[in-house]
């Protein structure tokens, strides 16, 4: 691949020969997804860095990259002399987007953009901006033009059903559901963009985004249609056949926007600027038939909130992953109790050998973070062959890793003490641990919000004045991303946890150049009664595998945390113990004995 500098250079040729004197690249993609696939990557391939959650910003002579907090560390060592600027957003004295383009845009500059890929909303705050600047805000494929040698082609991998057994509904009960939440906003139609929100409505998964078993496709519903926009010679003719049945037509993966401009019917369309990319947005309002309304994607909270079958195969998922990190922290130990050298670039095909034991397992649900010492305080390091640490008989090893199973999709994250640590080492690890706990104890009148949780979780941090530069807990797909919303503990989410939502428990301490620490369950939001004073929630783990005890200070815990550790290592034991053998539960047995 060429060297970051000569893709620049011919990204600013393209530039100049559109009049363009800025171009923005967000990282994203038609469908507006977190995880996109590498033929939309431009940000990185134009960087030269893996990042997600990031914009990039190009002129005839600058470039700058925002990252978030997880990607800190790893943007300021990997942009690194290749003269793009490493911005780290919502940190104090660094210039956001609109501040940075604010000094950039003057009267008569041209900012380009691809309408494609820019999420509406977004496209919206830039136009708001050019018009207050007296710039020309202009669609344009510059990625197209400059990103042509081995740039990856659009994915079409094989497209298939996951089975009513596993999603709990049929696509036209889905459909149905749809429809009477459209009527409640006075719509009668919705054109569905988010490759998750597709997923679940059809029960359509494929592998397009890598780890993630989705297609890429649109979706368009009225009251009287259902049209699936992907390509269809990806789907065998059985599943094609039994989504006519449901009452799903097929078209064309490119096809909406002529399909949008060619409708005739009247209609109320809800659209998700958040998610609509400018494009289609503008092909909507070409065509004086339809009336566009704006609200939320209904469908997040649709599927946000599992259904019984949904909750009952994720949970049977979990035990499956359960037993297959207990097998992995077995070996790992072992193998480095022998002396053994072992690395971080190791660690993934261990994991992957123990989920493979059962047949529902199809893939990692993301790629695997075994980040040894100082590389866990870059939140999603990911080891490179030859470029990766080797794992030391002292400190801390960080393991994130998930498996996608036909029956549900996992996330879970342990911190492994893999020799002696240190007491600012074993003080950081207990302060983390009581965080996790205090979350899963939780207990909270009906209506509280996952940015109202998260200040739980943060607690024993802040009495230290320490902290941790993300969310607590992201909600995970069901046989899907492992990040979907709209819930989650995260200081800024107003969304009210209800019974059915799943969300991850996750705190962490990152000390950049020292250690990287995180403890991570799933846990499932659940009733805790009714009083005088209303409904009470609050959560019960469905991830169940040992929480290393070796690294904590047990005088830190209080009585009520160290009752939940030992009741949940109790029913880890009990719960893992069919999938078991005798050699395996009497070392788990070992290491969920109580603490003290």
């Amino acid at each position: 691949m060429k060297p970051v500098t000569q893709r620049l250079a011919e990204l600013r040729a393209a530039m100049a020969a559109a009049g363009c004197d800025v171009y923005i690249i967000p990282s994203s993609d038609p469908h507006s997804s977190e995880y996109v696939p590498r033929h939309f990557t431009s940000w990185e391939y134009f960087s030269g860095f893996s990042v997600e959650n990031a914009t990039f910003l190009i002129t005839a002579d600058t470039a700058a990259l925002w990252v978030d907090g997880r990607f800190f560390g790893a943007a300021d060592a990997a942009l690194a002399g290749t003269g793009i600027a490493s911005m780290h957003m919502d940190v104090k004295g660094v210039p956001t987007v609109k501040e940075y383009l604010g000094e950039l845009l003057t009267e008569g500059t041209v900012l380009g953009y691809c309408a494609e890929c820019m999420p509406l909303k977004t496209c919206r705050e830039l136009a708001a901006l050019c018009e207050e600047k007296g710039a020309k805000l202009t669609p344009m494929h510059l990625e197209d033009e400059a990103w042509v040698e081995d740039r990856p082609a659009l994915p079409a991998t094989p497209a298939w059903l996951l089975d009513v057994k596993y999603a709990g509904k049929a696509p036209a009960e889905k459909l149905a559901e749809l429809r009477a939440e459209l009527a409640k906003h006075g719509c009668t139609a919705a054109v569905i963009t988010k490759l998750d929100s597709v997923a679940w409505l059809l029960n359509l998964r494929a592998a397009d985004v890598e780890s993630t078993p989705y297609a890429l496709a649109f979706c368009y519903v009225s009251d009287s249609e259902a049209v699936l926009f992907m390509d269809s010679s990806r789907l065998p003719a059985e599943a094609a056949a039994a989504l006519a049945a449901e009452g799903v037509t097929l078209a064309a993966y490119d096809a909406m926007p002529a399909y949008l401009a060619a409708g005739t019917q009247p209609q109320t369309v809800l659209t998700d600027p958040v998610s609509l990319n400018a494009a289609l947005d503008n092909a909507l309002r070409q065509n004086p038939v339809y009336t566009v309304k704006e609200l939320d994607d209904p469908i997040k909270m649709m599927k946000a909130v599992k259904n019984e079958t949904e909750l009952a195969c994720t949970r049977t998922a979990h035990l499956k992953d359960g037993a297959a990190m207990v097998r992995f922290e077995m070996e790992l130990r072992r193998r480095l109790a022998a002396g053994e050298a072992l690395r971080e670039v190791d660690i993934d095909p261990i994991l992957v050998k123990y989920r493979s034991m059962y047949d529902t397992f199809l893939y990692p649900s993301f790629n695997t973070i075994a980040a040894y010492g100082p590389n866990a305080a870059m939140m999603h390091y990911a080891p490179k062959p030859g470029a990766d640490a080797a794992i030391e008989p002292r400190g801390f090893l960080l393991v994130d890793c998930g498996g996608s199973y036909l029956d549900g999709t996992t996330d879970i994250t342990r911190t492994y003490a893999v020799g002696p640590l240190t007491e600012e080492e074993k003080l950081w690890y207990t302060l983390v641990l009581r965080c996790h706990i205090d979350v899963a104890m939780a207990v909270w009148k009906t209506g509280m919000t996952g940015g109202q949780l998260d200040m739980l979780a943060r607690q024993p941090l802040w009495k230290h004045q320490l902290d941790y530069r993300c969310g607590t807990g992201h909600s995970v797909c069901h046989v899907g991303a492992v990040h979907e919303g709209p819930h989650s503990l995260r200081p800024t989410n107003t969304v009210a946890f209800v019974p059915g939502m799943v969300v991850t428990d996750e705190p962490g301490i990152y000390e950049d150049g020292k250690v990287g620490i995180r403890i991570e369950n799933e846990l499932e939001c659940v009733t805790a009664g009714e009083s005088e004073y209303g409904v009470y929630l609050k959560f019960e783990p469905i991830t169940y595998a040992p929480i290393d005890l070796t690294a904590v200070l047990p005088q830190l815990l209080t009585a009520e945390e160290k009752q939940w550790l030992n009741s949940y290592h109790a029913a880890v034991a009990e719960k893992l113990a069919s999938l078991l053998t005798e050699e395996e539960n009497a070392w788990l047995r070992t290491a969920c004995a109580p603490i003290d």
